[in-house]
């Protein structure tokens, strides 16, 4: 078989194992770093490239640094600081969506949704307001906050690599230009309209055996470890939006701060290294083989073709742009929204290619589709997590999260020819 057939033969067979996620994500990835070595599609330096790829090693002492932040206490304590301002619950579902948003564009939005998700159902206990109306706004948050930032998502930094590699890049804040008024549109969605969608049902006692239904008790986090933390975040955060000013690269920074965190014992050295979630890192390395094969072996320029086909020989920009954030949105709703944007990455940039368009332009509007990670509970880690102790069904998440999937693909279909015009 040819290099195309062959990387299109493993496209193929990512695609439905990252759909069916019969064995993990980052196991199928790596699967396919291998067998494009093993095939001669890409030499073994080409496949594993990503083990040394800044945005790897970027991800890696972020990893670390949210670990303090969320193991010192430090991020249950600015929740539950915020939350005490909201009186009423859809007062409440905005200060929910605010933080867990903001704190998503900077941390792990899982590790957002896991420490704030205690703090919520104590909330609820306490004020009698129902724990499914404030679950969903949650995790939806943390999904639209991934794109406050360079750092809020692997989507983000596996588009960037992609950029990189053609020689152009993302800025820090960059994505927040489309990411900010969506969180915005999330937040006016669930206070206006979405309100209206979420379950109105009597809580379900929660399993006593639950992580959930046990209160962590920081008390005895010293508080210059708390300040630490914080500081070391806010520090890291300044330096990486800095990074030509300073001249030094983004992972240099965000390692500095993991290892002052570990040098004052902040965290420790096992903590720190566990903290490191290496199904992600697997996930991007497994990814980044792949979108380097179908470079290569012109898999890309096939599918590329084959969409512009479709669309006519000189398709109107607007359509291209609904297409691709169409295929997100849909995609990243049954698989993981890395493994998604990790798909269409590489075909975005053929496409772009193709047609002479700004990549720039087609990588924003394939990770901000990417994103929109609210119709099913399967779409992204924290949507999972909340399922259960919800109480939620599947039509749940449907019911509140569809229309605002609907939403978010027509807003960005106005800001993104604007702000990232396809032919600037």
């Amino acid at each position: 078989m040819s290099p195309e057939t062959i990387t299109l033969v493993f496209l193929i067979f990512a695609i439905i194992m990252f759909a069916w996620e019969k064995i993990p994500l980052s196991i199928t990835a790596m699967i396919v770093a291998v067998g494009l070595t093993l095939t001669g599609v890409l030499k073994p330096e080409e496949a594993f490239a990503g083990f040394v790829d800044g945005n790897v090693l970027l991800f890696m002492a972020m990893f670390i640094i949210g670990a303090a932040f969320f193991d010192t206490g430090m991020a249950q304590r600015v929740g539950v600081i915020v939350t005490k301002f909201a009186k009423t619950e859809r007062q409440l579902i905005v200060t929910v969506m605010v933080v867990t948003g903001t704190m998503s564009g900077f941390l792990s939005n899982t590790g957002t949704a896991a420490v704030l998700i205690p703090v919520l159902i104590g909330i609820a206990a306490k004020s009698g307001f129902a724990r499914s109306k404030l679950l969903l706004p949650l995790v939806m948050a943390a999904a639209l906050g991934g794109n406050l930032s360079l750092i809020g998502a692997p989507g983000n930094m596996i588009a960037q690599s992609a950029l990189q590699d053609i020689g152009l890049e993302f800025g820090f804040f960059e994505y927040a230009k489309i990411g900010l008024p969506m969180l915005i549109i999330g937040i006016l969605y669930f206070v206006l309209i979405g309100y209206k969608f979420l379950p109105n049902r009597e809580d379900d006692p929660l399993d006593k055996n639950s992580v959930y239904s046990k209160q962590v008790d920081y008390s005895n986090v010293s508080k210059w470890r708390q300040r630490i933390a914080l500081i070391v975040l806010i520090i890291t955060i300044i330096a990486m939006v800095f990074e030509k000013q300073i001249g030094v690269k983004l992972y240099v920074s965000a390692w500095f701060g993991a290892l002052i965190l570990v040098a004052t014992n902040v965290i420790s050295e096992r903590e720190a290294l566990r903290s490191i979630d290496m199904n992600t890192i697997l996930l991007f390395v497994g990814s980044l083989a792949l979108a380097r094969s179908m470079e290569v072996s012109g898999a890309g320029k096939v599918i590329a073709d084959t969409i512009l086909a479709v669309l006519g020989n000189n398709p109107s920009p607007i359509m291209l742009l609904i297409v691709i954030l169409v295929i997100s949105a849909v995609m990243t709703n049954f698989m993981s929204n890395t493994a998604t944007t990790a798909l269409l990455v590489p075909i975005g940039l053929s496409i772009s290619s193709a047609l002479g368009t700004d990549p720039k332009a087609v990588l924003m509007a394939t990770v901000i589709g990417g994103s929109f990670a609210f119709a099913t509970p399967i779409a992204m880690p924290a949507n999972t997590m909340v399922y259960g102790i919800g109480g939620f069904t599947f039509n749940d998440f449907v019911k509140a999260g569809a229309p605002l999937v609907i939403l978010s693909i027509i807003v960005s279909a106005i800001l993104l020819p604007i702000l990232f015009p396809f032919y600037p």
